[in-house]
């Protein structure tokens, strides 16, 4: 039994997020009927996470099991001839047996973006969150700051999440712009489900001057009381890349 990794790059914009919904289009979905049509049956995907609707990924890691001996470039071009124009496999390797999309991940890279002017942009509508305020960047670095490190993100999830424990890791925010676009990159062990979304939403609201910088340190320590800003447009969101251990591919370093 050979185990095949994907990588898996989309626009969320049509989908409901990654997993199979049962009434909804998901990009899980349309992969596996797309890999379907290349092996003659069907398989299971196993991702590294999910993705909400709306959501994006630039490197989206999935691994499936065949028996099928087509060679590895197949599972790329092949599947690709039988998936959306919004959907497309980057890469297809065999990984070792013990390798798990999920479990063996130990560090994610999520990208927000944010649009900054008067004007809104049609070209960036679908990728970015248009703000035409300004933002007060330092104070926003300061709340930032609070959240690096191992914490207890439940101030930071939604109320539908499944997650057993709400303890996560930052490894590192950064925040970096190009023109009127600001990007915040969040680097760390794992997400719960609208984490990300969430802290921009309540970093937004300290740019805006709503809320002090250290309402962050506040709401991690679960102040009574205390709520988050708002889960913040889907849209900006991207999974911009997963890594592994060096065992497997040496990037994963933090």
């Amino acid at each position: 039994m050979r185990k095949i990794l994907l990588i898996v790059e989309f626009l969320g914009t049509h989908y409901s997020g990654w997993q199979l919904q049962p009434n909804a289009p998901s990009v899980q979905g349309v992969v596996e009927d797309a890999l379907a049509k290349v092996l003659g049956q069907a398989v299971r995907l196993h991702s590294a996470g999910r993705t909400d609707a709306g959501v994006h990924a630039r490197r989206m890691p999935a691994h499936f099991q065949t028996e099928v001996n087509l060679p590895t470039v197949a599972f790329r071009d092949g599947v690709n001839r039988f998936l959306p124009a919004d959907i497309a496999v980057q890469e297809a390797r065999e990984v070792p047996d013990g390798f798990h999309a999920r479990f063996s991940a130990c560090r994610k890279w999520y990208r927000y973006t944010l649009f900054l002017n008067q004007v809104r942009s049609p070209l960036s509508a679908q990728t970015s969150w248009h703000l035409k305020r300004s933002l007060d960047l330092q104070a926003m670095k300061a709340g930032a700051f609070n959240l690096v490190g191992h914490h207890d993100f439940s101030a930071f999830r939604s109320s539908t999440c499944a997650a057993k424990t709400t303890a996560r890791e930052i490894f590192d925010i950064q925040f970096s712009q190009d023109g009127p676009f600001l990007f915040l990159d969040f680097h760390g062990s794992g997400f719960l489900k609208n984490m990300v979304r969430m802290m921009v939403g309540t970093l937004i609201e300290i740019g805006l001057g709503k809320r002090p910088a250290d309402d962050i340190a506040r709401l991690l320590n679960r102040e009574r009381g205390l709520r988050s800003g708002p889960t913040a447009p889907p849209q900006g969101l991207c999974l911009m890349d997963v890594y592994y251990n060096r065992l497997i591919d040496g990037t994963c370093q933090h």
